[in-house]
C-alpha cells in the first residue's frame, strides 16, 4: 500500500486550509441547490392510492399523521421476497430519530409492494420502529416509477399537505439518496473512503465491487476490532 506522503504538521495544516476553502465552496453549493429545490413548482396528487398498515388501510393523507410535510422513503421489497433490499436496509439503519422531524412539521415512512405479513417480521428482525406501509394491490409504485418490468427500484419522494390536498414537491432515486445515510458520510472522511472500485483513491488503496459488499446489518460476519484501548 502506497501511503500519502507524510509531511510536518505545519505542511498539513496547509493542505488541510487549502482543502477547507474549497468544502466550504461545496457547502454552499449544496445550500444553493437547497434553495431551488425549496422554489421547486409543485404537482398535485389527486388520485387516490390505498397503503396496508398494522391497524388497517389507510390514503396518502393518512400518512402525514396530521403533519404538513411527508418524506417516503421507496424501500425495494417485492411481494414475492422474503426479505427487504440490503441497500435500502442501509438507509434505514442512518435514519434519525423521527423526533427531530415531528419538530418542524415533518413525518417519514417507507413504503414497499411487499403485503403487510412479509414486512413486519423483516422489520422486527432488524429492529426498526420507522413507519413502514404496504402498497400492495395499489398502482401506487408503478404510479410513481418506482415499480417497473426490471422490477423494484429505491427512490424517495417529499410531499406537502395544503387541507386535504396533497402536492409532490420532489423526487430522487439512484445516488440521489445517498445523502439520507451517514454511512456514507462516514466514509468519506476517513483515508480508504468508499473502497469500491472506480473511487479517485491513492494506489494501492483497498477497493471492491460497487454495492456487492452491501449486507443487512444482522448478516455481516468476522468483522471486529483487531485491537481496542480497551482491552
Amino acid at each position: 500500500m502506497n501511503l500519502p506522503q507524510i509531511v510536518s504538521r505545519e505542511t498539513w495544516q496547509a493542505a488541510r486550509e487549502a482543502l477547507l476553502v474549497k468544502e466550504k465552496a461545496h457547502t454552499r453549493a449544496g445550500e444553493a441547490l437547497s434553495a431551488e429545490r425549496r422554489r421547486m413548482p409543485m404537482v398535485e396528487i389527486t388520485k387516490s392510492y390505498q397503503f396496508h398498515g398494522p391497524n388497517g388501510p389507510l390514503t396518502l393523507l393518512d400518512l402525514f399523521d396530521g403533519r404538513r410535510q411527508l418524506v417516503l422513503y421507496h424501500f425495494m421489497f417485492a411481494p414475492e421476497d422474503e426479505e427487504g433490499c440490503s441497500g435500502c436496509s442501509m438507509v434505514l439503519d442512518n435514519m434519525c430519530h423521527p423526533a427531530h422531524l415531528h419538530a418542524k412539521d415533518i413525518t417519514r415512512v417507507v413504503v414497499s409492494r411487499a403485503p403487510l405479513a412479509k414486512i413486519e417480521p423483516f422489520k422486527k428482525r432488524m429492529g426498526w420502529s420507522e413507519p413502514w406501509f404496504s402498497s400492495f394491490g395499489s398502482d401506487f409504485n408503478y404510479d410513481f416509477g418506482v415499480t417497473d418490468e426490471t422490477g423494484e427500484h429505491h427512490a424517495l419522494s417529499v410531499f406537502l399537505r395544503d387541507g386535504d390536498r396533497i402536492f409532490q414537491t420532489y423526487f430522487t432515486s439512484d445516488r440521489g439518496v445517498e445523502h439520507l445515510g451517514a454511512t456514507f458520510t462516514y466514509f468519506d472522511i476517513t483515508p480508504f473512503g468508499r473502497q469500491e472500485i472506480g473511487e479517485d483513491s491513492p494506489a494501492g488503496w483497498p477497493q471492491g465491487p460497487l454495492y456487492e459488499w452491501w449486507k443487512h446489518h444482522d448478516r455481516y460476519e468476522g468483522i471486529a476490532p483487531k485491537s481496542t484501548c480497551c482491552h
